[in-house]
């Protein structure tokens, strides 16, 4: 029942996408703007999600993993460039911090809570715990140089471009590991596949739609991050690492919730660690 209500408070939200548009037109408040366009990302990324999932069971558990894992991500992707482009470099650090710190603490906390005794995977926990430990250890490396010279930051986009390529590196090994490790484990509890809500058509069509207004929504976003956050008296950093990283992650955080109610919490703590 709470999933059902989920689901029907997010369709009707989808308005807010027209509604965001149509202020930013008619030159609304950034404040308002603001609002509106950091609760129409919920929505969206639920939108996103749900078209992956559908997606990857046609496509397979290899490249429907890594359409998840892509798209399922696509408004702090979105939102970082556009960030990045405006020079909003703070933002971009708080967003991603706090969508990493928000997912260890407060989404797999409250999937605990509201689960219940549960047994988790160990081995699923720690690997997911050592990636995002060796994650933070190779972001240091061109931190040091930032911190013992501030003035400087020519060497530090040296630094960061073969840190950058060993993430990604690791990060898609990991991910090829893990799909395998998923695949097996189905095979030997011969798990049924759900079938999908949606065809193949329909899920590429609803994914590009929903990425399309999840940029327009972001653009909005970015432009009045700054505004906002001088109106409610904080910096920028703040309304990032808590706000947007809390409403871009919302409908996953929500949906892990729902799971872990309904007595599978072994399923919520793997959203959030894989999240992180």
């Amino acid at each position: 029942m709470c999933g059902l209500v989920f689901r029907v408070i997010l369709w009707g939200s989808l308005g807010l996408v027209p509604a965001d548009v149509v202020a930013s037109l008619l030159g609304a408040s950034p404040t308002l703007l603001f609002v509106i366009s950091a609760l129409a990302l919920v929505p969206l990324a639920w939108v996103i999600g749900e078209a992956t999932d559908c997606a990857g069971v046609y496509t397979g558990p290899i490249l429907g993993g890594l359409l998840n894992a892509s798209f399922g991500n696509a408004p702090e992707l979105i939102f970082s460039m556009f960030a990045v482009n405006q020079g909003l470099f703070t933002v971009v650090r708080g967003s991603l911090t706090g969508s990493v710190i928000g997912n260890l603490l407060l989404v797999l906390g409250f999937s605990l809570a509201v689960g219940g005794d549960a047994k988790l995977d160990r081995r699923s926990v720690f690997h997911s715990i050592y990636l995002v430990a060796l994650a933070a250890a190779l972001f240091v490396l061109p931190s040091v140089w930032h911190w013992l010279h501030p003035k400087d930051h020519g060497p530090v986009a040296v630094i960061a471009i073969p840190v950058s390529t060993a993430l990604l590196a690791i990060y898609l090994v990991s991910t090829a590991m893990s799909l395998k490790r998923e695949k097996r484990i189905q095979g030997e509890r011969n798990v049924a596949i759900e079938q999908p809500r949606w065809s193949l058509k329909t899920s590429v069509i609803i994914l590009a739609v929903a990425t399309v207004a999840t940029a327009v929504v972001t653009e909005v976003l970015t432009q009045t991050i700054e505004d906002f956050a001088a109106r409610i008296g904080v910096g920028d950093f703040f309304v990032a690492a808590v706000i947007i990283a809390i409403v871009g992650n919302a409908a996953e955080h929500g949906g892990a919730v729902v799971i872990a109610r309904n007595g599978n919490v072994d399923l919520a703590s793997e959203i959030a660690l894989r999240s992180s």
